[in-house]
C-alpha cells in the first residue's frame, strides 16, 4: 500500500485481518512475567475456532508466563501493515486439548507437538481486542475489535 492510497475501511481490515490469521505462520507472542518482566518470541499458530493456537513447552519464559498471567499480545512481523491482537489465555497440556485443535495446528505446519515431548503445551488466544493500521493514514479507526466482539 501507498502513502497516498485511501484508508481501508474497517471491514476491509477485518477481512484482511482474518485472511492474515488463515496464511501467516508465524506470529510475535508477548507476554510478562509476575514482575512485569517482558518476553516476546515468534511462534508458529494456527487460528481455529475464533481463536489462536500456539504451541510452546511449560518450561519456558513464554510458556509460564502465557499459563500463569492468562494474557498475550500478539503481533505479525509487518511494520506497515499492523496487527495487534489482545487476548485472554487458556493453557491446554498436550493430552488435554482439543483434538481439533491439534489437528488443525498439524494440518498447517506438519508437526505434532502432542509427538514431540510432554513438555509441551497448547495456548488458546481468544481475542479481547485487535487494532490494525497501515501507517498514520489508518491510525483513525484502527480498533476493530473492542470486548471480544467485533465493531466492523
Amino acid at each position: 500500500m501507498k502513502i497516498d492510497e485511501p484508508a481501508r475501511s474497517g471491514r476491509e481490515r477485518r477481512r484482511d485481518v482474518l485472511a492474515r490469521l488463515e496464511r501467516e505462520a508465524d506470529i510475535w507472542v508477548a507476554s510478562a512475567d509476575a514482575d512485569g518482566l517482558p518476553c516476546m518470541v515468534p511462534l508458529w499458530f494456527v487460528w481455529h475456532a475464533e481463536a489462536v493456537w500456539l504451541a510452546t513447552r511449560l518450561t519456558n519464559p513464554t510458556g509460564r508466563n502465557l499459563r500463569d498471567r492468562r494474557r498475550a499480545r500478539l503481533a505479525f512481523a509487518d511494520t506497515r501493515d499492523v496487527v495487534l491482537l489482545d487476548g485472554s489465555v487458556e493453557t491446554h497440556p498436550v493430552q488435554e486439548v482439543p483434538v481439533a485443535a491439534a489437528e488443525a495446528f498439524l494440518a498447517k505446519h506438519g508437526w505434532d507437538p502432542r509427538e514431540d515431548s510432554p513438555s509441551y503445551a497448547f495456548f488458546e488466544v481468544r481475542p479481547c481486542a485487535v487494532q490494525a493500521w497501515h501507517e498514520v493514514r489508518e491510525l483513525p479507526g484502527r480498533h476493530i475489535m473492542r470486548d471480544g466482539e467485533w465493531v466492523v
